[in-house]
């Protein structure tokens, strides 16, 4: 019988993962290694970008069913969201030159506070990753009708709303992206990571081409009331967008795949996140001016933007290239989603089955369940309550991880580390308090679908995760 004694740590929920072993595993993980400083930036640009400007920026100054738009205020809303980033972008920066690991703040937080707190992140990125796809794919699926309707196209409701809508059953359209982005996903990793580089570089030239026109079509009188609903909505709005100012957290997912992660992967995380805060705010200054905040289409923003000054053909060219740029930050997350799931896999706190690799070095069974989870909440789900969904989860991250970099940094003051976060320990506590703040901004039904997700979740680790833990003397994965 195993054994489970308490005083030893070795079977404590709390016991944890030597960044030793970590590093070694990593080696040796049968994972490629193709991964350069600029693709890296790409794969964390191409996540944070895309659904940010092209979908969330217009839904929030617009407005919805449940939250009043907060109209040009909505560039303030980016701007909080990415201040919080900014602090958790810096403590992955840390971790990410100490510990260039598929898991990310799964493996961070099992080093420093513990397997039953990595378990949780970990098994909260699952979902997160997942549903952050299919939201995504739920906005390209807005600027694809977008584009068919420029030409006189016009899909049925039924297959192209999600049953929240009138008329609406399935989104079709959503579906079929989530599988293409598996698919792609699934060719490899070096593969991925030139798609990445190439459409985020038109991902950069078209944002600046709509910037840069779009400044000509600015009308100021569309500035006032700057903020229309008052300070309340735009914290909320903050909480909804935080969705688009992430993404170097799934990108440090692919630290192992990286040909110098202890180099590169803290220079990847900052550089995209700088790049991507920049967009963001002229992006929103130049949507707001151009037309009334009122009047933005929620699901296509800049497609109906430049509609509304007569440039309708402008509109069909964004609706092709957004469809395209967008799909970067599917892949990105769709990434974060495998490469988690594999690492808990390969520590031994879900089945070995999922960490099993194919020639090009790909986790294709977790890839293609990942993949085809996504396709079904994109298909059945609206985009707000997936995005929120998303949002709690990635926050909760960030708080885990910004507490763990201060524990560690104390704790394990001598490890080798590339990069050191700046102003330790305001830095994180400023990341753990905005974190916290964005997180009590969102609806209770969020809190609920997240502590749903969160109880399932203990169930598995107390029923599977912790006796086959690697970490566990007695684990029968060690005895094989």
């Amino acid at each position: 019988m195993p054994r489970t004694n308490p005083k030893n740590p070795a079977y404590s929920v709390w016991r944890r993962k030597p960044v030793g072993d970590l590093n070694e595993e990593a080696e040796s993980s049968g994972l490629f290694k193709s991964l350069g400083l600029w693709q890296l930036t790409a794969i964390g640009v191409g996540g944070i970008v895309g659904v940010g400007i092209f979908s969330l920026a217009g839904l929030v100054a617009h407005g919805d069913a449940t939250n009043p738009g907060v109209g040009p205020a909505v560039v303030i809303s980016f701007l909080i969201a990415g201040l919080a980033s900014a602090a958790a972008a810096l403590s992955y920066a840390e971790f990410a030159g100490m510990i260039p690991r598929a898991g990310s703040a799964y493996s961070y937080g099992y080093v420093a506070l513990g397997e039953i707190t990595g378990w949780f992140i970990g098994w909260d990125l699952l979902l997160e990753y997942v549903a952050i796809v299919a939201v995504v794919a739920i906005g390209i699926s807005g600027y694809l009708d977008a584009f068919l309707s420029g030409f006189g196209v016009h899909l049925p409701t039924a297959v192209t709303e999600t049953f929240d809508q009138p008329g609406g059953v399935v989104n079709i359209p959503a579906i079929l992206i989530c599988l293409l982005v598996t698919f792609l996903l699934s060719r490899g990793t070096k593969t991925f990571g030139r798609f990445e580089l190439v459409a985020v570089g038109i991902k950069i030239l078209l944002i600046l081409f709509i910037v840069g026109l779009g400044i000509f079509y600015i009308n100021t009188d569309n500035y006032t009331p700057f903020m229309p609903s008052g300070f309340g909505p735009v914290f909320t709005g903050a909480a909804t967008v935080f969705f688009a100012v992430f993404g170097y957290d799934a990108m440090s997912t692919a630290a192992e795949e990286a040909k110098d992660g202890r180099k590169h992967m803290p220079k990847a995380i900052i550089l995209s996140l700088i790049i991507a805060m920049l967009l963001y705010v002229a992006a929103t200054l130049v949507l707001t001016g151009m037309q009334n905040y009122q009047d933005i289409d929620p699901k296509a923003g800049f497609a109906s933007a430049f509609s509304s000054v007569g440039l309708p053909v402008i509109a069909s060219i964004i609706s092709v290239f957004a469809v395209l740029s967008i799909l970067t930050v599917m892949l990105t997350f769709l990434l974060g989603a495998t490469r988690v799931w594999f690492s808990m896999s390969r520590d031994g706190l879900l089945p070995g089955w999922f960490s099993k690799v194919d020639g090009r070095g790909v986790p294709q069974r977790v890839t293609w369940i990942a993949g085809i989870g996504s396709a079904f909440f994109a298909g059945i789900f609206p985009i707000r309550a997936v995005a929120d969904l998303t949002n709690i989860g990635i926050l909760a991250a960030f708080v885990v991880v910004c507490i763990a970099v201060v524990v560690f940094r104390y704790t394990k003051p001598d490890a080798p580390r590339t990069f050191r976060l700046p102003f330790m320990p305001v830095v994180p506590i400023v990341g753990v308090a905005f974190s916290l703040f964005l997180i009590s901004q969102l609806h209770w039904e969020t809190w609920l679908r997240f502590g749903v997700w969160l109880v399932i979740g203990l169930v598995v680790y107390f029923a599977y995760g912790r006796r086959h833990s690697l970490m566990n003397p007695d684990s029968p994965r060690r005895r094989r």
